[in-house]
């Protein structure tokens, strides 16, 4: 069988167009199904595609995570605790990091005795001015989403070729097993006509000799293609998210017609799924590397704080309360309000080198998108040549064909006429054979070069359109 390059993966999502050709009822069990049914459940189905839409789904989340950075900070507690009071009035655990001084001054003598305590506090604290940090965080959030709806798109598309080619290449392969099933039959055939003449005397004893090997060859030729189909399922079922031996599909007219010429872009465009991703990658990193250099700016809060205690050391002379409930009341309350301006001047230094490695992150990703646009600009030109080619091929296989059928059938009369010898028929046969298959391989390949051709646009419906 004829070689033909896979489809690279330049693509495009077309999900919608799949849609609308598939057919509005499910196949059941044992039906053939179309190639917009087999590519839609690739679609709906594939754990890759289904991943890449999980990972869109937690770079939403994440965005609406860096949202909530618009809101103050609110943190509240009660706590009650069983201390010492030497030179403190009524130790207390920090607020989550936020300590609010009650201490008092030092005693002439130390009290080791624990008494109760309690002590709640409420802290609020609004970053009020920024300069623009949390809208860069925001930023680079949007831009995470962005990348990631942009590999979808990019791998959906690729699982589409990917799918679409392996339809192809499953077509290809059993129409490939009956055309070695038919020439097994025809090589059996003979045998048995040249078995018959070699008893009666008529043919040599070599001849069948020669017809046992050609029917065996034709035998192994069956076998491998036999083989080669069902490898082509196997693959395609896994391209649908569920490996089986039992699927079927439908030849629709990839047989027996070739497409028209689909008129194609001259350049790539800039909606070219592959192009995308790497755009949405240099966003992303640009929008990390500004996000970066907002970090070592600083940042002016509006603080407010309330807070209240009580203590089980009497107010009076400093000495420890019988009673042992007496701490758990509050017996005193505060507040306290400010504006606080925070920088810390030493992450300069750190913020400046990190930013310097993101700018060098955005000048990789440019480079890799120009080396990507370089690429599919090849793939589009080396496609347009392949379906010319693959198209002339096909419009003169039939020509071969014809060709081979005649040189057979005068080799199969001169040979029963016994004016010519059994090598010579035998090497028409093999003609004939390749001309079967090679009729066959060229109409698919106009077809794989079309999808081919698609890839390297970005669009899907230049091959799509064709099966309307």
């Amino acid at each position: 069988m004829t070689h033909v390059q896979t489809s690279p993966p330049y693509y495009r999502p077309f999900t919608i167009g799949l849609l609308a050709l598939s057919l509005s009822a499910g196949p059941v069990a044992g039906q053939s199904l179309t190639l917009p049914q087999v590519v839609e459940q690739s679609v709906r189905q594939y754990p890759l595609l289904r991943a890449k839409q999980a990972e869109i789904s937690s770079a939403q989340h994440r965005l609406q995570s860096s949202r909530t950075e618009y809101l103050p900070n609110l943190i509240v507690q009660d706590q009650y605790t069983y201390s010492t009071s030497n030179s403190v009035n009524g130790s207390f655990f920090p607020n989550d990091g936020t300590a609010i001084s009650t201490s008092g001054g030092v005693r002439p003598q130390n009290y080791y005795q624990a008494a109760l305590g309690s002590y709640t506090s409420a802290v609020i604290e609004w970053r009020a001015i920024t300069f623009g940090r949390i809208k860069t965080n925001v930023a680079l959030a949007k831009a995470d989403v962005q990348r990631s709806q942009a590999d979808y798109d990019n791998e959906l598309f690729q699982h589409q070729v990917r799918t679409i080619d392996a339809y192809l290449l499953l077509l290809i392969n059993q129409k490939l097993v009956q055309i070695q099933r038919s020439n097994q039959e025809r090589a059996e055939t003979f045998k048995r006509v040249v078995d018959s003449g070699v008893r009666s005397g008529m043919r040599a004893g070599v001849d069948s000799s020669l017809a046992t090997a050609e029917a065996v060859r034709a035998r192994l030729l069956l076998l491998e293609s036999q083989q080669n189909e069902q490898v082509q399922r196997l693959r395609l079922s896994e391209l649908t998210g569920l490996v089986r031996t039992d699927l079927q599909v439908d030849s629709m007219r990839f047989y027996t017609a070739l497409p028209t010429s689909p008129l194609g872009a001259d350049s790539i465009s800039p909606q070219n799924p592959a192009l995308r991703l790497f755009q949405s990658q240099i966003a992303l990193s640009s929008a990390r590397s500004l996000a970066t250099q907002r970090t070592g700016l600083p940042s002016i809060s509006l603080i407010g704080s309330g807070w209240a205690r009580g203590s089980g050391f009497s107010n009076q002379g400093e000495v420890y309360q019988t009673n042992p409930a007496a701490g758990l009341g509050y017996q005193v309350s505060n507040y306290l309000v400010g504006v606080v301006a925070r920088w810390n001047l030493t992450s300069i230094l750190r913020v400046r080198q990190d930013y310097r490695s993101e700018q060098y992150q955005i000048e990789r990703f440019q480079q890799l998108f120009n080396e990507q646009r370089l690429r599919i600009d090849r793939q589009h030109q080396e496609a347009e040549t392949q379906y010319q080619v693959a198209l002339e091929q096909a419009r003169q296989a039939p020509v071969q064909l014809r060709a081979a059928r005649q040189a057979y059938n005068q080799a199969r009369n001169r040979y029963q006429n016994g004016l010519s010898d059994l090598p010579t028929l035998l090497q028409s046969v093999v003609t004939l054979n390749r001309a079967e298959v090679d009729g066959y391989v060229a109409t698919s390949n106009v077809w794989r070069y079309l999808l081919l051709k698609a890839a390297a646009d970005g669009d899907l419906s230049l091959f799509m359109n064709q099966l309307k």
